[in-house]
C-alpha cells in the first residue's frame, strides 16, 4: 500500500479541513506517513489529563481516532468525509503526564467501502504500549 499525500500533505489538509483539532493549542501532530502506516503524536497538555495525574482515556481515545483517520487520507487521497464507524479501544498502562504520546496506526484491511486499522499508543521515550486500538472508517464511494 503506497500512500498518495505525505506528512506534511495530510497535516496541512487537516488544518483546513479539521482545524478544531487543534482547539486550545496543537497538540495534535503527524509525525510520519510509509506504506500502510502513519505515526502521529499527542503532546498532552492541561486539557488533557484527568484527576490522578494521567493522560485521560478520551484523549487517547482522540488519539487513535486521529492515527486512523491520518493513515487513511494518505493512502486514499483528501476525502473528508471517511467516517468512524467503529473505534475498540485498551488501556494497559497508566501514561504519565509530561510525556509524548506516539500512535502507531496500520492499516490492516483498505476495501473499496471500509478500512480497518489497527493503533498502538506508546510513550515516547521509552516505548511502552499504554493502549491498544482498533478502528474501521467508512469511506464514499471514490
Amino acid at each position: 500500500m503506497t500512500p498518495v499525500m505525505t506528512a506534511p500533505e495530510v497535516g496541512a489538509l487537516l488544518d483546513q479541513i479539521f482545524p478544531q483539532i487543534h482547539a486550545g493549542g496543537r497538540a495534535y501532530s503527524v509525525e510520519r506517513v510509509d506504506e500502510g502506516v502513519a505515526v502521529v503524536r499527542l503532546s498532552p497538555t492541561e486539557i488533557h489529563l484527568r484527576p490522578g495525574g494521567t493522560v485521560s482515556g478520551p484523549a487517547m481515545m482522540a488519539l487513535a481516532d486521529f492515527a486512523a483517520y491520518v493513515v487513511i487520507l494518505a493512502h486514499i487521497g483528501p476525502v473528508a468525509l471517511a467516517v468512524t464507524t467503529n473505534l475498540n479501544i485498551n488501556f494497559l498502562r497508566k501514561p504519565e503526564p509530561g510525556q509524548d504520546l506516539l500512535a502507531e496506526c496500520r492499516i490492516l484491511k483498505l476495501g473499496q467501502r471500509l478500512v480497518v486499522t489497527e493503533v498502538s499508543i506508546n510513550r515516547e521515550g521509552d516505548g511502552e504500549t499504554v493502549a491498544h486500538a482498533t478502528a474501521t472508517y467508512s469511506v464514499p464511494p471514490r
